[in-house]
């Protein structure tokens, strides 16, 4: 027998010697952490550096935010009921982030009900919640009826997060836009001149911000540093307008 078969033989004997002491992979054991986000289409903005992001941190990103609707209470929230339990079952979260919509306008009862409900079907699913507080917006017409209903969401949330036995937070996102709405900051856009939605560096700045609230919730999760999403090509999606 040659030296080389010799030692090829060998080579052989360690490498399964050591797979049978190992044991299964830890690569495939290991589970990757995984984020649903809801929300309304100010969410739909938000979520595409947030995609970017959370994957570069080595966790799993989906986003089910809704133009037009999106809301687990107020108008159209019965219809998007009917599959939103479906979807986070599905979905396999280790965290729901819910940003709570410009459309959660109801009686504070109602209000209440609907987030504990949202509260009931994502630790069904054995998820934690996270709400994140609304965005301060210009209101028009259409929203300037509902914005004393809109300003108490807030702190329902809290509420129902305190009586969660810690299985929900809240995240208050004035520490990204301030208490009033701003369409300009450091001399760029960051907010929609709509008054409503957000701006790539508005968006930009949302997901530095929440990072940091999801390593608190996702386990093994690191924030990744902005040159590893910021600039992929996010903040030329047809969403942004007005900025």
């Amino acid at each position: 027998m040659t030296k080389t078969r010799m030692l090829l033989l060998g080579l052989a004997g360690l490498l399964l010697a050591t797979a049978a002491c190992s044991g299964p992979s830890t690569a495939t054991e290991a589970k990757r952490s995984k984020v649903l986000f809801l929300g309304d289409s100010i969410a739909v903005g938000e979520a595409l550096p947030l995609a970017a992001a959370v994957k570069a941190g080595g966790a799993d990103f989906q986003s089910i935010a809704a133009e037009g609707g999106g809301n687990v209470v107020g108008p159209a929230a019965d219809e998007n009921w009917k599959q939103l339990p479906g979807q986070i079952t599905e979905a396999k979260p280790t965290a729901v982030v819910y940003q709570i919509a410009t459309y959660d306008w109801a009686s504070q009862p109602e209000q209440q009900a609907a987030y504990e409900k949202l509260l009931t079907t994502v630790t069904g699913a054995g998820a934690k919640l996270v709400f994140v507080t609304m965005p301060p917006i210009k209101p028009d017409e259409f929203y300037q009826p509902h914005m004393a209903e809109l300003a108490r969401t807030s702190d329902i949330a809290r509420t129902v997060a305190a009586g969660s036995s810690g299985k929900a937070s809240v995240l208050d996102a004035t520490e990204v836009w301030g208490s009033a709405y701003q369409q300009t900051k450091d001399g760029k856009a960051d907010r929609s001149a709509d008054g409503i939605h957000t701006c790539p560096q508005g968006a930009a700045r949302f997901t530095s911000w929440l990072l940091t609230g999801l390593a608190k919730v996702l386990p093994g999760f690191t924030p990744p540093a902005a040159e590893a999403w910021a600039n992929t090509g996010w903040s030329a999606d047809k969403h942004f307008k007005g900025c």
